[in-house]
């Protein structure tokens, strides 16, 4: 194995328009996550002596959602969905003490303003932001933090994950980029550990982009899954169908069984080592069968979302090659490799939705993240 490391320089995503920074040719730079074939990764952090400078004045960060447990793989693996996410800008503030976070915004979907505290020591990308401004030892510097959801409160998609890994990047890269991915990932498990739960499933592929497996929580080692691109011209697509209905994580695992029958967990540790060597062979029917056959938590909380069980069923009958909950739900996520055929088992999944559980719902169909968090504007210093 081999450590996973961060690269210095940090390329400026295209992807996003840069509507009112300035950014020289000279600064244009790129945020690289890198892995030597596979990731190991202890849990212990770094903190610097020396506390460096801001080489920027302001930054603006972005971290993909993503789609944890896939299945049987509960709370260990996961992998980031391309197209969308959260957004930090953050800035260096005379008006916020040293060595402080201020949030001063936050805005986007739903009724993300009015949910959502401004509290740093209570906020996920708060917390993250604080957690990074430890390990660089900065106490002479104050910042402040807008926060842009992208991603829907309570959907499954990671949303509090993806602001946690826009925040942490954020931080480390107005300050240089001292940090490895180990180090960020760290500070966005201490915030998923205070909002949601001590897991890494959707944190780690937020920072890091594509398929991450979590070895060990303690100490802290994860493995990044390479999945073949453009395999015999076929991509991996999700189909990901939002309903409008909230389900909190905290709520959803208390819904969890206490005991496990030894048969059940024999089926869910094959199915999980089908769907990583699926993965690694790009052998798209193989990941949809593994992640639909989850016998342990799929079936505790599908009752709890309404027709979840009709859902599934249309989408399996539209040419889906699986279809589970993504992370707590209640997003569905069916796994195609034709867009246009997606987008029929979307339809599909969302008019059943209405027909089983009265709920209107949304589709899109994304693409794997094989980037994660990065950065996508900045003003030099």
């Amino acid at each position: 194995m081999a450590i996973c490391y961060h690269q210095s320089s940090l390329k400026l995503s295209s992807s996003y328009p840069l509507p009112n920074l300035f950014i020289p040719k000279s600064q244009s730079q790129t945020l690289t996550l890198r892995c030597k074939n596979l990731s190991s990764v202890s849990s212990s952090s770094t903190t610097l002596v020396t506390e460096p400078e801001p080489i920027f004045t302001s930054v603006k960060s972005f971290a993909p959602a993503t789609v944890a447990n896939l299945g049987p793989c509960f709370d260990f693996l996961g992998c980031a969905v391309d197209g969308i996410g959260d957004f930090v800008t953050l800035r260096v503030d005379p008006q916020v003490h040293p060595g402080h976070i201020s949030i001063s915004h936050i805005d986007g979907v739903g009724d993300s303003s009015k949910k959502l505290t401004k509290d740093p020591l209570l906020n996920c990308a708060g917390i993250a932001a604080i957690a990074v401004l430890k390990m660089l030892n900065v106490r002479s510097v104050g910042l402040s933090l807008s926060l842009h959801k992208g991603l829907p409160l309570g959907s499954g998609l990671g949303s509090s994950a993806a602001s946690a890994a826009a925040a942490a990047v954020a931080v480390n890269e107005i300050f240089g980029g001292h940090l490895s991915v180990s180090d960020l990932v760290l500070a966005g498990l201490e915030s998923e550990s205070k909002v949601s739960g001590y897991h890494a499933d959707n944190v780690a592929p937020a920072i890091m982009g594509g398929f991450v497996l979590i070895r060990s929580y303690d100490p802290l080692e994860f493995i990044q899954l390479k999945f073949p691109p453009n395999l015999e011209e076929k991509d991996l697509l999700f189909v990901l169908v939002n309903p409008e209905f909230e389900a909190p994580t905290k709520k959803m695992r208390a819904a969890l069984p206490m005991e496990i029958p030894m048969r059940d967990h024999v089926w869910n540790c094959s199915q999980a080592g089908a769907l990583v060597a699926a993965v690694l062979e790009g052998d798209l029917k193989g990941l949809g069968k593994a992640l639909s056959s989850d016998r342990i938590v799929e079936p505790r909380r599908a009752p709890l979302i309404p027709g979840m069980e009709g859902v599934k069923k249309a989408a399996m009958e539209a040419g889906a090659f699986g279809c589970t909950i993504s992370g707590a739900g209640p997003t569905l996520v069916a796994v195609t490799d034709d867009e246009e055929m997606g987008r029929e088992i979307g339809d599909r999944m969302v008019e059943a939705f209405m027909e089983y559980g009265n709920l209107k719902a949304s589709a899109m169909v994304k693409r794997l993240d094989r980037v994660g968090a990065r950065l996508v504007s900045c003003i030099p210093g």
